[in-house]
């Protein structure tokens, strides 16, 4: 069957630049001039007023011409930005200011390790690079003269800041460049989505996307509004307090902190790196109203010592996402915030930029909007979906099959992987590579995956292809790849599967089972394991290691077409560990 959202359709808007629904609206001029970001780490707070300043000066530093002290960036010559940095409030501002000037940026993780950095720049082909101090060493690696790569914050000799392109454009008086036209197509940005074929892939988000989502969000707004009172927020300026620590360069984080805080008048406190302690403590000292985790940071919390003794009665509203939030840590959580009757919830993927469905608030859309135990929840505005066969004939109600999905915040493609854009973006929808069945209410439920783009999978069931590993899609296949790429050539074969032994009871990490080679088999097994393991630390993020450990089998078992069965070996292994550990 063919789906379509329940909610109300998006509100038609013309094309232009993104800019213009963040910071031109005609409500905006009513606002106060409020504190929009504080830095926790360095005590720095911003007004909306400073901010929106700092965009437009930033974006004519940026986009003015060289003979005027500008850096003369412009989409027509091919620039595109690469941002390598921790959270801080010229994050948001960066990027705010390049949207203006349409010039696209990519959003580099801040934890790659050199080998990742040089795979998504291949990609990206960045012409400039704005980067964290810490991190100014990586940026270097790209291959950029150093009078590309500038700093986003902070100061290093020899180095131009975002704050110093700013200072100069405003005493040489650099006259004010204005906001560039974009359409619905105009790329934005490129964020990286991992998935079975191997390395991260560049997915390319436009204005048009990010507008789509925006409004998206609006209109559940709307239908939310009505059926319970606005939220009084006790905070010193009455406004809601929203903590972030998700990175900026993942969805959930990008949009929380940089998009949707534009929609109503609201305080963001960042923090540029978990910490738990810090945590506790800003949640009082900022008085925090919402705040917007992942599944492994909010099992980290309900198992801390402070957890029941922490002042935390500020706080009104948790958000989960980027991976499935299993139902007893959800009891958990609510457990300790009694006026707070659910967290709340999404489904989503990168390459339909941010969400698919979340889960409704009870007696939404007169009471059409049912939130069922166990579900993904229900398509959110300006979706529609269709369930497919394995024949690609439509699926009947709660009949399961891969999900479909189209709207306007479905992505542009795969920035330089035409065939894998070929394969994902079908004739106007994306394959989601999900398992979905959807009830006779509209309700989506998962049942497996085919493939690597989805975040959520269902509970208890083995996820073989992607994990999702503290909130980040982690590729079975990207691993395997580099064990085969270690240059000793001490195996034959191997494959990676998840395995439990994550911080929650869903999270699965990653494990490898390998073949040894005459050369591996000389050497013994436990130099290859530690070799093995060793090269995969050195060329992976961390949340990318083996610690599911390294097996050694005599074969990888196959089907008769040559396809790895990941199944088999999880669940041997599984087995196993229940038998050793009832020993």
């Amino acid at each position: 069957m063919y789906y379509k959202s329940l909610f109300p359709d998006l509100p038609k808007v013309p094309e232009s630049n993104v800019h213009h629904l963040f910071f031109n609206r005609p409500d905006q001029r009513e606002w106060p001039d409020y504190t929009l970001f504080v830095n926790v780490a360095t005590g720095q707070r911003r007004s909306f007023r400073e901010f929106i300043e700092r965009v437009r000066d930033g974006a004519t530093a940026l986009g003015a011409d060289v003979t005027q002290g500008g850096l003369g960036l412009r989409p027509e010559n091919g620039d595109l930005v690469g941002i390598l940095s921790e959270n801080c409030p010229d994050y948001v501002a960066l990027l705010h200011s390049l949207l203006a000037i349409t010039v696209p940026f990519a959003l580099f993780s801040s934890y790659s390790t050199p080998y990742e950095f040089k795979h998504a720049n291949s990609l990206a082909q960045a012409t400039r690079i704005f980067a964290s101090p810490s991190l100014l060493q990586l940026a270097l690696t790209s291959g950029l003269p150093a009078d590309r790569i500038h700093l986003l914050e902070g100061e290093n000799k020899g180095y131009t800041s975002y704050d110093q392109l700013i200072s100069s454009a405003r005493k040489n008086g650099i006259p004010r460049l204005p906001v560039r036209h974009a359409t619905k197509d105009t790329l934005a940005y490129l964020a990286y989505s991992s998935g079975t074929s191997g390395p991260p892939k560049a997915v390319m988000a436009s204005h048009g996307n990010i507008t789509a989502v925006t409004l998206s969000t609006m209109v559940n707004g709307v239908e939310m509004a009505k059926i319970q009172a606005p939220p009084v927020w006790n905070t010193p300026d009455g406004l809601q307090v929203t903590f972030n620590v998700l990175p900026l360069y993942h969805s959930i984080g990008l949009y929380t902190t940089s998009f949707f805080s534009f929609l109503n008048p609201s305080t963001i406190i960042t923090l540029p790196k978990w910490d738990i302690n810090i945590f506790f403590d800003s949640v009082p000292k900022y008085h925090i109203t919402t705040i917007c985790l992942i599944p492994s940071l909010l099992h980290q919390l309900v198992h801390h010592p402070r957890f029941k003794t922490a002042d935390m009665n500020s706080v009104k509203v948790i958000a989960s996402g980027a991976a499935y939030l299993p139902p007893q840590l959800a009891d958990q959580v609510c457990a300790r915030f009694t006026d707070m009757p659910r967290v709340t919830e999404g489904y989503g993927l990168s390459e339909f930029t941010m969400a698919i469905a979340i889960k409704p608030i009870p007696g939404m859309l007169d009471g059409r909007a049912k939130n069922k135990p166990g579900s993904a929840g229900i398509l959110v505005p300006g979706v529609e979906a269709r369930v497919v066969r394995p024949d690609g004939s439509l699926a009947g109600p709660n009949e399961p099959g891969e999900l479909l999905v189209r709207g306007g915040s479905m992505a542009l493609g795969y920035k330089g992987n035409d065939k894998a854009t070929r394969e994902t973006f079908v004739d106007g929808w994306v394959r989601t590579g999900d398992q979905i069945r959807i009830d006779e209410d509209e309700v989506l439920f998962f049942e497996d995956r085919t493939k690597a783009s989805c975040t959520i999978h269902k509970h208890n069931s083995f996820p073989v292809d992607t994990l999702k590993i503290s909130g980040m899609q982690v590729s079975p296949v990207e691993i395997e790849n580099t064990i085969l790429a270690q240059p000793d050539k001490l195996i034959t074969d191997v494959s990676v599967a998840g395995v439990s032994g994550g911080r929650t009871s869903d999270e699965r990490i990653p494990r490898a089972w390998i073949v040894l080679s005459p050369a591996g088999v000389a050497l013994g097994e436990k130099v290859v394991v530690a070799r093995l393991n060793a090269w995969v630390q050195e060329r992976l993020s961390r949340y990318k290691w083996l610690r599911g450990g390294i097996g050694i089998v005599e074969t990888i078992p196959k089907s008769p077409t040559g396809k790895v069965l990941r199944r088999v070996l999880v669940e041997g292994y599984e087995k196993e560990a229940k038998a050793n550990a009832k020993l």
